[in-house]
């Protein structure tokens, strides 16, 4: 891509789209431009701030003006607004890339996805391939930044609590999944492209707080919940959405039952680099944990 060309990142302060906003800044010479809520978000230096959401028709025909392509990052429960979006975003500009859900079940319509996640993500998708668009869909794994919901409970002592301790997990790095969405906005080949991600490694629950405390230097130790009183725990907390509580932990009923993951190769083929360690992610985020 040349200078000339405009990108727009939805959902820019997210851990991903922080992501993709500076590696567009830092790899190419795009203009970037950012839909949010809050413009004192303090994007990097650069960016073309746009207030608004996806809630927000006006803000979002404004925000696509001019633009080439665009990052869409889908923050609903649900797609119920996902047909003005994608019209919208179909008007202004030739391409889309989209972060998807590993949820999504290839070969299944919506309605026949078999987790709620995966029935709002593949209704966007659809949606997305029947617009005549160019399209790219990222389905990436459990994403790294998910265990930070325990920070709390490290700071408070040595033992992180949860149901589901088994659960064996790809965890995938945040700056993984925006390398690949930086490369399918930017360069040829990704056209209508499914990619799915996932990390180098399967982790289970209890293994990965256990890395947490060989990173931090402490000895943690997962202490399995039964489900009820973990789905206690999630509704008292004010940060987690009570409307998400039984799909994750229906999530992770399912995730224990189901083969383990298997690992793609995806990463590494799109980007040239190894997809990040989980050792690594939390090197990363290591003061978040304090």
């Amino acid at each position: 891509m040349t200078a000339k060309n405009t990108i727009l990142v939805i959902g820019a302060t997210g851990n991903v789209g922080r992501q993709v906003v500076s590696q567009l800044i830092a790899a190419t010479t795009c203009k970037v431009r950012a839909l949010v809520r809050n413009p004192a978000a303090g994007l990097p230096d650069g960016v073309e701030v746009r207030q608004g959401d996806l809630a927000d028709p006006a803000a979002l025909e404004a925000a696509l003006e001019g633009v080439d392509a665009v990052f869409l990052m889908w923050p609903f429960h649900s797609a119920d607004p996902a047909a003005t979006v994608v019209d919208a975003i179909k008007r202004h500009t030739p391409r889309v890339v989209f972060l998807s859900s590993g949820a999504v079940r290839d070969g299944l319509a919506p309605e026949q996805q078999p987790h709620p996640v995966g029935q709002f993500h593949g209704h966007v998708e659809h949606l997305i391939a029947q617009s005549g668009l160019a399209w790219t869909h990222l389905r990436p794994s459990t994403f790294a930044t998910n265990t930070l919901w325990w920070a709390d409970q490290i700071r408070a002592g040595d033992v992180v609590q949860g149901a589901y301790g088994a659960v064996p997990m790809a965890l995938l790095h945040e700056a993984d999944i925006a390398a690949v969405a930086v490369r399918s906005l930017t360069q040829d080949g990704h056209d209508h492209a499914v990619h799915h991600l996932t990390g180098p490694e399967v982790l289970t629950q209890a293994e990965q707080v256990r890395t947490i405390g060989e990173m931090l230097g402490r000895p943690l130790q997962w202490q399995e919940l039964s489900r009820e009183k973990a789905r206690q725990r999630l509704l008292a907390d004010d940060n987690f959405p009570d409307s998400f509580v039984d799909p994750l932990l229906d999530g992770y009923a399912d995730m224990l039952a189901a083969p383990r993951p298997s690992i793609t190769s995806t990463v590494e083929t799109v980007t040239g680099t190894s997809a990040r360690t989980y050792r690594q992610w939390v090197s990363d985020h290591a003061a978040d944990f304090g």
